[in-house]
């Protein structure tokens, strides 16, 4: 187990009521632009630069030539795990897992479990650049018309509801809903690919396409970009400042 690191995606606090032992916790806020300034503000909610970004992950102990191994609250959270693999990927890591079914599969496995995070054991972590083949940001997006967008969030934030403090409310114009939560079966686990790929392509979507998934904060949308990779949609890109930002900046459709 010396070459594989948990991490609880959910936090402290959350690690405080009870985490698999041995797990060091953190949140996808942690390795993000959310200092800088307020949700909605440019670059808000983005990937670290490297210098941050390898300070943050050597504290943390997330040595490059490890097994990361994350976990979240499956369709309950946010996908705070596939946020985080999905930056991890982007920084240059190249084994990093999610648990499929997140903290509840841990523990229906039987999975040992106690109240608090271990503390990470530091280590020095050098992040030279961003891959940024599955990252878009605001002006990208503006400039690209030949695209499927695709809107993870739930009904009500797609019609039109804010529900955590974005500037206006609705979609982007033209964009295909398939919700975070419609990822997973009624145990919490993933559904299988031959069906993911079937509702992506029912959707609308084929592999041929180019797709950018969005949401709120770039958190369930890190997710499903990781899912449509694994099923072949691999011309597939997360936007990361997400709703908050294009609510302030483009056209929305209700």
């Amino acid at each position: 187990l010396d070459d594989i690191i948990i991490v609880d995606a959910r936090g402290e606090d959350e690690a405080k009521k009870g985490t698999v032992k041995g797990a060091v916790a953190t949140t996808w806020q942690y390795l993000a632009t959310c200092e800088d300034g307020e949700a909605g503000d440019a670059n808000w909610g983005c990937i670290l630069d490297t210098k941050r970004l390898s300070e943050r992950l050597g504290e943390l102990g997330l040595a490059k030539d490890k097994e990361i191994v994350l976990f979240s609250n499956a369709e309950k959270g946010w996908g705070e795990d596939g946020r985080i693999a999905w930056e991890l990927i982007a920084a240059g890591y190249e084994d990093v897992k999610i648990v499929d079914g997140g903290i509840k599969a841990l523990k229906a496995a039987g999975v040992e479990t106690v109240k608090g995070a271990a503390e990470p054991k530091p280590v020095s972590v050098e992040i030279d650049s961003i891959d940024e083949t599955h990252v878009i940001n605001t002006d990208e997006l503006k400039e690209i018309y030949d695209c499927k967008i695709v809107d993870t969030r739930t009904d009500k934030e797609y019609n039109g509801k804010t529900m955590y403090g974005e500037e206006n409310g609705g979609h982007l114009p033209g964009a295909i809903q398939i919700r975070y939560t419609d990822l997973f079966n009624s145990d919490s686990t993933l559904k299988s690919n031959e069906d993911l790929t079937k509702m992506f392509e029912d959707a609308g979507l084929s592999k041929e396409d180019h797709i950018i998934t969005y949401c709120t904060g770039g958190i369930r949308s890190a997710y499903m970009q990781l899912v449509m990779e694994m099923c072949g949609f691999e011309n597939s890109e997360n936007y990361d400042e997400s709703f908050y930002r294009w609510c302030v900046e483009g056209d929305l459709e209700k």
